[in-house]
């Protein structure tokens, strides 16, 4: 048995989570950002130029929470034919980072895990959606689970964070 705490999405509510960040719209959907629920996280976004070069879009960020999109391109499989592992990863840390970020100190990775539970293709539209687990001091732990635009798990996602001294 696994000392991890259960995934959010798999749990009883508590009444302590974040608000739930709304489901996207489909692909090629782009909200239009709401100033009244606007924080860090996407003034964080708007400097990720690695992210952003990547056609990573910010779908939502909330207070502890964000969904990030991208679409995996011709320049992103490997000699499989199937989209590399560290683009997934990469994917999902931007959504951890834009979670953990979204309460405004500057916060920055400890460390983080990947599982790859099935391939991505050229074409796919994936969907990494961030959910804080705890926030304790300066460090946290939050999940991410990558899905394909079908719903389908591609990949599941834990980082761990810590906010700088004086951010």
């Amino acid at each position: 048995m696994s000392d991890r705490p259960p995934h959010p999405d798999r749990r009883e509510p508590t009444g302590r989570e974040s608000a739930p960040v709304p489901e996207p719209d489909g692909p090629g959907h782009r909200p239009k950002p709401d100033p009244q629920r606007r924080n860090a996280a996407y003034d964080m976004f708007a400097a990720d130029a690695a992210s952003r070069a990547l056609g990573i879009e910010l779908v939502e960020a909330a207070a502890g929470a964000a969904v990030a999109r991208m679409r995996v391109t011709e320049a992103m499989v490997n000699g499989h034919r199937i989209a590399h592992g560290g683009y997934l990863f990469l994917l999902a840390d931007t959504a951890f980072a834009l979670a953990c970020n979204s309460y405004g100190p500057v916060t920055v990775a400890a460390g983080g895990d990947i599982v790859f539970v099935r391939p991505a293709r050229e074409g796919d539209v994936l969907l990494a959606r961030a959910a804080e687990c705890v926030r304790y001091g300066r460090s946290g732990i939050y999940d991410v689970t990558v899905t394909r635009d079908d719903g389908a798990v591609i990949a599941e996602f834990r980082g761990r964070s810590r906010t700088l001294n004086g951010a």
